[in-house]
């Protein structure tokens, strides 16, 4: 959105920059406070939040700055920032409550502890920009219904894959053409995949390996398309979507979908394996106005009747501040949910699990999840993939199969699961 480089200007002039707090210091995280730090005049980052301290001033550090202050007030925090010094706390609490602070971002990826940082900012009248995906297809939906009544922006981050979608697809509908299709491209897909077999390829980029098997094991794939189909209207083909593999450009999907079948649909998302250009994404649309198809041929996209629209990269980090910049000073959200949600990710087991199996977290051994019509969900009482951490199976379940609420043991207390029971009532 190239306007926003404007408006960040034109606060860098007037000395009122865009003050962030980021939830989170982790790799991502160090990634965006650089790119805040050092690319992005008229925004800086006022605190970092992080379970052990020392991450945040790493942060800072690796991004060029020194004389860190550790706070554990808003007071204190507030005051760091008059004075222009950088902030760590282990408190979200502390950040979200600070005068200091205008928008946070969360780069946790954790489902329960993100839905408190989401609670806590509506409450302090903040914006909320989510580097965590996982959060918002568990409990997005009923996060965005209280972040308006709350008079905030809620929303997913340009650069990752669903934010890049979104602006694709406000794009294309802006042509005029109705977009049918949403996909990521995806390089590798295997269910079994797991911290162990992903170890070594965490150590090279210096990433989590849960996270970067929640990459491999198409967890992360389900989420992101979820996402888009919450933000859009679309739904799913089958649990799982349909996956293809493809070793050919993204532009000779266009005769592999029926196009019937995705008006009935009313759009489908999905993802392929192996198609160029990657890692991107793409939409495919369709034109009513033959008038306007004749144009499309002559700019060389082809007779129809869908036409292929795609990005090839998604850069993360380095567009988290344009999403930033939209929610403060445009009041506009990259991605969010409609309403009630159209497509949820549900649990499958990754291998033979038995009963009295305490189930571990996202991109780990024991579960897999897969994009399902929330209908669906609702209907045969699917167990969510951002729930499943910390339930204790009452049964034995086989390989590959999918998770129910009756299989399963739920942790006393948690928050998430009053939020979808609230969800539950949206229409």
């Amino acid at each position: 959105m190239i306007v926003v480089d404007t408006a960040l200007h034109e606060r860098q002039t007037a000395g009122r920059p865009v003050r962030v707090a980021l939830v989170g210091a982790g790799f991502m995280g160090r990634g965006l406070v650089n790119q805040i730090v050092n690319s992005t005049p008229g925004m800086v980052v006022t605190a970092i939040v992080a379970r052990r301290p020392e991450q945040g001033v790493r942060a800072f550090t690796e991004a060029g700055l020194s004389g860190v202050r550790h706070v554990e007030s808003p007071a204190a925090l507030d005051r760091a920032a008059a004075e222009g010094v950088p902030a760590v706390t282990p408190d979200h609490r502390v950040a979200v409550a600070a005068d200091a602070v205008d928008v946070v971002v969360d780069v946790t990826g954790a489902v329960e502890y993100g839905a408190r940082v989401a609670l806590d900012c509506f409450e302090y009248g903040k914006h909320l920009v989510l580097m965590n995906a996982e959060v918002d297809a568990t409990v997005g939906p009923e996060l965005a219904r209280l972040a308006d009544k709350a008079g905030v922006v809620y929303t997913g981050c340009d650069g990752d894959q669903p934010g890049v979608q979104l602006n694709l697809h406000r794009f294309v509908t802006g042509l005029g053409l109705t977009p049918l299709v949403a996909g990521n491209i995806k390089g590798l897909q295997d269910e079994y995949r797991t911290p162990t077999t992903q170890r070594a390829f965490a150590e090279r980029w210096g990433q989590d390996p849960h996270m970067v098997t929640s990459f491999a094991d198409g967890t992360k794939v389900s989420v992101e398309q979820a996402l888009v189909a919450n933000a859009t209207g679309m739904t799913v083909h089958r649990r799982g979507m349909l996956g293809r593999d493809h070793d050919g450009h993204v532009d000779e999907l266009t005769g592999r979908y029926d196009l019937d079948e995705l008006r009935e649909l009313g759009g489908a998302v999905d993802y392929v394996v192996g198609a160029k250009p990657g890692p991107g994404v793409f939409i495919l649309a369709a034109h009513d106005d033959p008038k306007q198809r004749h144009y499309l041929e002559l700019y060389k996209l082809g007779t129809g009747p869908l036409y292929s629209f795609y990005q090839p990269y998604h850069l993360c980090h380095f567009e988290v501040p344009t999403t930033i910049a939209r929610a403060a000073l445009l009041g506009d959200a990259t991605i969010r949910p409609l309403g009630a949600p159209r497509v949820e990710v549900v649990t499958t087991a990754k291998t033979d699990l038995t009963a009295g199996t305490v189930l571990d977290a996202l991109g780990g051994y024991h579960y897999y999840g897969q994009a399902e019509r929330a209908d669906v969900t609702r209907t045969e009482r699917l167990l969510p993939v951002g729930v499943a951490e910390g339930c204790r199976l009452r049964r034995d379940v086989p390989r590959d199969a999918t998770l129910t609420y009756d299989d399963v043991e739920l942790p006393a207390g948690r928050l998430v699961d009053e939020l979808r029971a609230d969800q539950a009532a949206l229409t």
